[in-house]
């Protein structure tokens, strides 16, 4: 989850009778919409990668009934986890290119290509044409109160003194806070002791229970129990302080360098949608995204409500698809 690298994707068509061979030959994008018809012109199916009830889940619900009001079609939310959100992610990239059938998807979709290179049908880069962020999620550094560190600057000095003496707890090997970690590490020449979990909550009770000194987290994870003073936070890996946590500092200013690994959660379509369709999603996420319900909603998940949208979403994912291929061939992180 974070914000320094990125990645996109999907499609595909069949037809037996000579009329359906004709329309094969036409660009998907025409088949999918006709010339002047209106958008949506049916029900948009919005695919998430995850179970119901997860922070991708809601942030999605949300926008789902944003749009659906706005756009006068339902936007229907389609839960198809499993495969580290490849399976939703392929169910899309193989749909009609005509904007009515989207992925909600997050960060970890630019680590399909770096995790899964040779297990997917799609390309996560190219397959796909972003549409807009929603929200984001900053990785906040936290520690436990049996580690005497209340600084990044007392983190950073006693890693590089005890080089592998700091544990950093993670929800697994390859997972978003994993990238996280080890991008910091290299960005400042440390070496902490990775301990990978499976799942987020047995990072954060060990973490409290002193049987891990630190963690890479994302703030909507560890919110709780930072305002409950039970963790303590030392940084917030974002360009500018987050209005959750207005008393810690960003890495910048704590003297992290430019560290900065902000989680996303946005729309992607499958590649060759129309671009006026792509332009109506895009003011409705913007429009989303600024308005004041979205940004109560999304604050209670410890997200910030956030659209960048288009070519600048595009190239966030594709600097991200670079950093974390490195990082898994550097690590061999590869699964197949």
């Amino acid at each position: 989850m974070f914000k320094q690298y990125k990645t996109h994707a999907f499609r595909a068509f069949a037809a037996p009778s000579l009329a359906a061979l004709c329309l094969a030959t036409v660009p998907a994008a025409a088949q999918a919409q006709a010339p002047g018809q209106a958008f949506p012109a049916k029900p948009v199916k919005l695919v998430v990668g995850f179970a119901a009830g997860g922070p991708t889940d809601v942030v999605a619900r949300a926008f789902a009934d944003h749009a659906s009001r706005a756009l006068g079609q339902p936007f229907l939310v389609e839960n198809r986890p499993g495969a580290n959100t490849i399976l939703a992610a392929q169910a899309v990239a193989t749909a009609p290119a005509d904007g009515h059938t989207l992925l909600f998807a997050a960060t970890n979709h630019s680590m399909i290509p770096a995790l899964y290179s040779s297990q997917v049908k799609f390309d996560a880069q190219h397959s796909f044409r972003p549409i807009c962020t929603l929200a984001t999620s900053p990785t906040v550094l936290v520690v436990g109160k049996s580690l005497p560190i209340r600084t990044l600057a007392q983190y950073m000095d006693k890693a590089k003194k005890e080089p592998g003496r700091i544990t950093a707890g993670t929800a697994g090997t390859g997972s978003s806070g994993h990238f996280a970690t080890e991008m910091f590490a290299r960005a400042q020449g440390l070496s902490l002791n990775h301990v990978p979990y499976k799942g987020a909550a047995p990072v954060i009770t060990d973490l409290m229970g002193g049987q891990i000194d630190s963690s890479f987290a994302t703030l909507g994870s560890v919110l709780p129990q930072i305002r409950s003073d039970k963790l303590s936070a030392l940084a917030v890996a974002s360009p500018q302080r987050s209005a959750l946590l207005p008393d810690v500092p960003t890495f910048a200013e704590a003297g992290g360098g430019n560290y900065s690994a902000d989680a996303w959660y946005g729309v992607l379509a499958p590649a060759g949608i129309p671009a006026p369709v792509a332009q109506a999603l895009e003011r409705v996420a913007t429009e989303f995204a600024q308005s004041e319900a979205a940004t109560q909603k999304l604050r209670k998940l410890g997200l910030d409500a956030a659209s960048t949208c288009g070519t600048a979403f595009a190239a966030q994912v594709e600097r991200e698809v670079t950093t974390y291929t490195q990082i898994a061939k550097d690590l061999n992180l590869q699964t197949n």
